[in-house]
């Protein structure tokens, strides 16, 4: 779920990119900082604590991205937020934006979960049947859960595709009860 504050900032980062594309780069841009962030435990409290001045956080923040390679794009999005005292909630704002851009594009989210690393190939041609299924491009996002034995479960909105042998299992106990 897309909490509500995120939406104005990732309308306004839409509007300036102008295009889908620069929007999806921007995205993965922020999305490497937010991972950065949220694997430190002295970031996340930088930004949550109002005591440390902007000026301090800005200068961290532009190190960091300096650091990432980031885009000057992606330094603009990141002061706002650091100013706004939003950076904690960056995942937020890259959740919305990637929301604006699949409705930008015509493509669904599919959250997939499989039993084991998925090859490059075997990716392609899931994402080849989750389109046909769908109707539309497809964007994959691939975890691993090896309690599923083997195959995958792919979730597309409010559909759900069990191709997982746990789930296999699962549907057979239920017809011997």
């Amino acid at each position: 779920m897309i909490r509500r504050f995120a939406r104005p900032y990732a309308r306004a980062i839409m509007d300036v990119v102008a295009s889908p594309e620069k929007a999806n780069a921007l995205r993965f841009e922020l999305a490497r900082f937010d991972a950065m962030r949220k694997a430190s435990t002295e970031l996340h409290e930088l930004y949550a604590n109002p005591g440390i001045e902007y000026a301090h956080k800005s200068q961290i923040t532009a190190t960091i991205a300096k650091r990432l390679g980031l885009s000057a794009m992606a330094v603009k999005v990141l002061d706002v937020l650091t100013r706004n005292r939003r950076m904690n909630d960056l995942d937020a704002v890259v959740e919305a934006l990637a929301e604006m851009i699949r409705q930008a594009t015509d493509t669904v989210a599919a959250e997939v979960r499989s039993a084991k690393p998925l090859s490059d190939q075997e990716q392609a041609e899931l994402r080849r049947t989750l389109e046909k299924k769908a109707g539309r491009k497809v964007e994959l996002s691939i975890t691993t859960d090896p309690e599923l034995i083997g195959g995958f479960v792919a979730r597309m909105g409010s559909e759900v595709f069990d191709a997982s042998v746990s789930g296999k299992i699962e549907k057979f106990r239920e017809s011997l009860g």
